[in-house]
């Protein structure tokens, strides 16, 4: 099937997909990785909902769902996501406005699709592994059509005393790599190195000096 056009295709028994267990009912047609998907999203590792499905859909319209489905579940599957970043996947795959808001609708309902944990998730994740602040992340999650509410309901979570204990490693770290250059060197590379993730210009400004000054410190007694 080409990857930008829906087509008919004869339906076909439920299978149960490799490494998944037997059960007693037949499996769900996407049965498979799709708790990675679903973990990644709120955390945690309830039981997998299944989305309903659309029961008057016959014929092609089922088969044009179900390929859809497939779309979206492949994509959710080991990696959260947020509601504008699947529509704009199911788009580029040729799946039609009407068909993409039902399904993206259904999806939500059941909770495979929550913007609100995404972008929490994704605020986290994003502070510990790059240590970015507030503005960085807030344009990250613009970016991911994340509403702006959403995204200051998720940013709301952090402390300041936490932002600028990952400021101040940031600059410790980046500080060993600056050894040879002379102060006037080091201060504006480490300011524009939190500036550039989204510390504001007093607050790095402030860190920088504070973390130089027990730089020299240290060095005069060894």
């Amino acid at each position: 099937m080409g990857a930008g056009r829906l087509s008919k295709r004869p339906t076909e028994p439920a299978r149960a997909e490799p490494g998944v267990e037997a059960e007693s009912r037949p499996a769900p047609a996407w049965a498979g990785d799709v708790g990675l998907g679903v973990q990644a999203w709120v955390g945690g590792s309830r039981p997998t909902p299944e989305p309903p499905r659309d029961s008057g859909a016959e014929g092609p319209e089922a088969d044009h769902e179900a390929v859809a489905r497939k779309i979206l579940l492949a994509a959710l599957t080991g990696q959260a996501r947020s509601r504008r970043e699947l529509a704009d996947r199911l788009a580029k795959r040729g799946v039609p406005d009407d068909l993409a808001g039902r399904l993206l609708d259904r999806f939500t309902e059941v909770g495979l699709i929550d913007d609100v944990a995404f972008a929490r998730l994704w605020v986290e994740s994003r502070r510990r592994s790059r240590g970015l602040a507030p503005r960085a992340l807030a344009q990250e999650l613009r970016r991911k059509g994340v509403a702006d509410e959403v995204a200051r309901g998720a940013l709301d979570q952090l402390e300041s005393d936490e932002l600028e204990e990952t400021a101040r490693g940031l600059v410790r770290k980046k500080l060993r790599s600056l050894e040879r250059f002379d102060e006037a060197t080091k201060t504006r590379r480490l300011v524009g190195m939190l500036a550039r993730k989204g510390y504001s210009p007093g607050l790095a400004f402030a860190l920088v000096k504070e973390q130089l000054a027990l730089d020299d410190t240290a060095e005069d007694h060894p």
